[in-house]
């Protein structure tokens, strides 16, 4: 069946795909990066393909109605630039690991593939963790930054180490000690 009128991605062309791996009949790659070797070719896919319009990659609606629609590509190039404000701004390395205690906000998910892009752990959390779980998975883990909403901020800086290299925040809000993910996209 195709997916949203794109007949380029069929169950059948999956199962087939899978199928010539498991037979040793196509390479694996020795490092495999979903952001560069899915989400980066589906966007050079619809960039060839110009007859049809682009399929969202990634579409967001807020229980006010909001809606947050991008593109392969759009979501490549903001992945990108996310990347670049953790390895650079923040001061992150391949390897380091990055809490975010955040809702599921569009954020949420481009930080999830800014951190598979640039090599970066991922450690996802919800708004519903209290002080204490914070504060193991910081120490357990061994974070480099902590990634939070304007609103959960004053909760989650209540316990942070000083170990951490950076404090990055999402939302509108400027906070003291703090980097603005917005601003700084």
């Amino acid at each position: 069946r195709s997916f949203h009128g794109n007949t380029r991605l069929l169950t059948s062309q999956i199962v087939s795909h899978f199928e010539s791996i498991n037979q040793c009949k196509k390479e694996l790659p020795e490092y495999f990066n979903f952001a560069s070797d899915v989400l980066d070719e589906w966007a050079r896919l619809e960039k060839v393909d110009g007859s049809k319009p682009a399929n969202p990659a990634f579409w967001w609606v807020s229980d006010k109605g909001e809606e947050v629609k991008w593109s392969f590509e759009e979501l490549g190039s903001l992945s990108r630039k996310a990347a670049n404000v953790l390895s650079e701004a923040c001061g992150l390395q391949r390897g380091d690991r990055v809490l975010a205690v955040l809702p599921r906000v569009p954020e949420w998910w481009l930080l999830n593939v800014a951190c598979m892009r640039a090599g970066m752990v991922f450690m996802p959390g919800t708004s519903q963790l209290t002080a204490k779980d914070i504060s193991y998975r910081l120490q357990a883990s061994k974070a480099k930054c902590i990634i939070t909403s304007d609103s959960l901020a004053p909760a989650v800086e209540s316990v942070l180490p000083g170990s951490l290299k950076s404090k990055l925040i999402v939302g509108r809000e400027s906070r003291d000690g703090w980097l603005n993910l917005k601003e700084l996209l």
